[in-house]
């Protein structure tokens, strides 16, 4: 049953749109009609070979052949010219056998054979050329085989002559004479970036106002930001102002299996902008190629990445300035660039594009609600103001959500419920009936969260209440949402004092009611720990350990959050006392909470009967059974 503030971490985006593959040759239709066709003919002839190779005739000496032809045994014969002897027994059984014409014993032979009834067919023996389409007919199959193996290599040889050719160039989409529609208008907020990469544009657009001035224009710009917060959109609202060729490809597209391929890549890109100058490289997702050199467990300082980043490097220190080229990059990893690629004179500016504010959360909202039908009664404001840390994408994710949550209901106008339903799918998760709660876990839920939402009433600095309910979503059986009146950047240490007490505030209901404790506060636990750690050991809030912040070390890249290295920077016995702090600011959280619940118990049992009838109420009713 955890308990959520709204003031969620940045989370990850959705996946970029990949990039489009360049389209391949295609393969000729007659190449394929023959691979068919030589291999349907190799299945007839080994079909008809094992047809006709039947089961082997018996090879019988001459004397069994005349005990069988005394016994009566033989059913006919076939003699050739040259006494030699196939036939057929009465039992069905074929053999050969060879008369001995030294001996003279034909005209003896033929009366034996006629005495006994058997049926004598004279023949004349194959020829040479008969005998050689006998052979070449055996061996055919092996012939098609090898031809077929043959054909292959000539193809492969001939495909890997064309493919080397084109292995090294650039996979970059170039925009020309379609430019993009986007444009600085349809981006909402950010208004530094926008100043930032609109000097760009201009310094393409007007190159002489900067050479009349003596000054140069930027030679790379790279975008940092967390995932989701419009790095692309911008480099396609560059495109869709810069009245210039554009080349877009990601930082991917550079590496390969084979060694000097992404360097010989860099370079076809580089030259195709010179023949397109004034132009702008747009490299999306840079940190899988401009990664530090030398670092990992990579096994050589000389491998294919590496040479590509030099590549790199060389071309944006070897093109003139005066060609009119601007490189830009994306990246929500800056840590893991390599500094030669930050330093001045490759890129010259590094633009942070952070999460967007409240009122550029409003402003992103009216921007993805244009084709919307939205009711009157929706407050973009509001929406804003309960969506801190969403990235735009998250945003636009929302309003989509609730436009399908309207379609649920049969309706084609988004409703504030909508709205208010999307969000808590996007941060909690799905509701589903299967996840009913038994009659004493209904109450016992009822309880934790009403615990939550008077003691953040109570509390001076915690942020108001704006909806509880005991429907279980996801992974959470119930859900006290807090709305703050407004977007901080600092916190006193009053307000996470609060923010412990009202996130113990669950478990201290239900020992004031219950008298015990149970898992439904597991995650409650969890986050307060994880503010007391922080409060203790990086904001120098606890008198013991005194004003000394031991922060990580460990690299944190944008919208990515890692767990602490094993070993920490401080001894063990500084370890102990940062234990014992925590310990101690979580328990006077939990007992400031029991403390005001017990003043409120009426309350209390008033919140949680509300909460078991209706599952779900607004803040104001939390307000007003504290007014009874």
């Amino acid at each position: 049953m955890p308990h959520r503030h709204l003031t969620p971490p940045a989370k990850p985006g959705p996946p970029r749109e990949p990039p489009t593959p360049p389209s391949r040759p295609s393969q000729p239709v007659g190449g394929r009609w023959l691979f068919w066709w030589i291999l349907m003919t190799l299945i007839i002839v080994l079909l008809l070979a094992r047809a006709r190779s039947g089961p082997h005739p018996a090879s019988l000496s001459y004397s069994d052949f005349v005990g069988k032809v005394g016994t009566s045994q033989v059913q006919t014969v076939d003699v050739n010219d040259r006494g030699a002897i196939s036939g057929t027994l009465k039992n069905g059984t074929k053999f050969t056998t060879q008369i001995p014409t030294a001996l003279g014993t034909g005209a003896q032979l033929q009366q034996q054979l006629t005495s006994h009834h058997v049926h004598i067919k004279a023949s004349q023996s194959s020829s040479g050329a008969s005998a050689w389409s006998s052979v070449l007919f055996a061996f055919l199959p092996f012939l098609l085989l090898i031809g077929l193996f043959v054909w292959m290599g000539r193809r492969a040889a001939g495909s890997m002559t064309g493919g080397l050719s084109a292995i090294g160039r650039s996979r970059a989409k170039i925009i020309e004479a379609e430019r993009p529609t986007t444009g600085f208008n349809d981006i909402a907020g950010y208004d530094g970036v926008k100043q930032e990469i609109s000097e760009v544009v201009d310094f393409l657009r007007n190159p002489a106002r900067y050479t009349a001035a003596g000054a140069k224009g930027p030679r790379g710009v790279i975008m940092v930001g967390p995932p989701g917060t419009g790095k692309t959109l911008f480099a396609r609202a560059v495109a869709g102002e810069a009245d210039v060729p554009f080349l877009s490809v990601t930082g991917s597209a550079f590496v390969e299996m084979f060694v000097g391929v992404g360097a010989s890549r860099v370079r076809d890109l580089f030259g195709d902008a010179r023949k397109r100058a004034p132009s702008i490289i747009f490299i999306d997702e840079i940190d899988a190629l401009g990664s530090r050199r030398g670092g990992g467990t990579r096994l050589g300082g000389n491998d294919e990445r590496e040479q590509t980043l030099n590549q790199l490097l060389s071309e944006m220190d070897g093109f003139d300035q005066s060609s009119g080229i601007v490189v830009l990059a994306a990246t929500n990893r800056p840590d893991a660039l390599d500094p030669a690629l930050l330093r001045p004179g490759r890129f010259d500016r590094q633009v942070s594009v952070p999460l967007p504010n409240q009122a550029e959360r409003a402003a992103i909202l009216s921007v993805h609600t244009r084709d919307k039908n939205l009711a009157p009664g929706i407050d973009l404001d509001v929406v804003a103001r309960a969506t801190p840390g969403f990235s735009g994408a998250d945003l636009a994710n929302l309003v989509n959500e609730g436009a399908i949550n309207a379609v649920r209901d049969d309706r084609t106008r988004i409703e504030p419920h909508d709205l208010d339903a999307a969000r808590d799918r996007v941060l909690l998760g799905r509701r589903e009936s299967s996840n009913a709660l038994l009659p004493e876990e209904r109450r016992s839920v009822a309880v934790h969260e009403s615990g939550h939402a008077l003691v953040a009433a109570l509390c001076e600095h915690a942020d108001p209440v704006a909806k509880v309910t005991i429907l279980p979503a996801g992974v959470t059986l119930g859900v006290t949402e807090q709305l703050p009146e407004a977007e901080r950047r600092l916190y006193s240490e009053s307000y996470l004092n609060d923010l412990l007490a009202v996130r113990l505030g669950g478990r201290a209901a239900e020992l004031v009611v219950f008298g015990e404790g149970s898992t439904g506060a597991a995650n409650d636990l969890a986050g307060a720990t994880q503010i007391a750690t922080r409060m203790v050991r990086e904001f120098g809030l606890s008198p013991q350990l005194g004003p000394i912040g031991y922060a990580s070390s460990h690299p944190h890249f944008l919208g990515e959050t890692t767990e602490e290295p094993g070993t920490p920077a401080y001894s063990e016995q500084t370890q102990r006392i940062v234990d014992e702090e925590v310990a101690r600011l979580l328990r006077q959280a939990e007992e400031r909470a029991i403390t005001l619940l017990r003043g409120h118990q009426p309350a209390l049992e008033r919140l949680a009967g509300e909460l078991v009838t209706h599952e779900t109420v607004d803040g104001s009713v939390v307000l007003d059974v504290l007014r009874q």
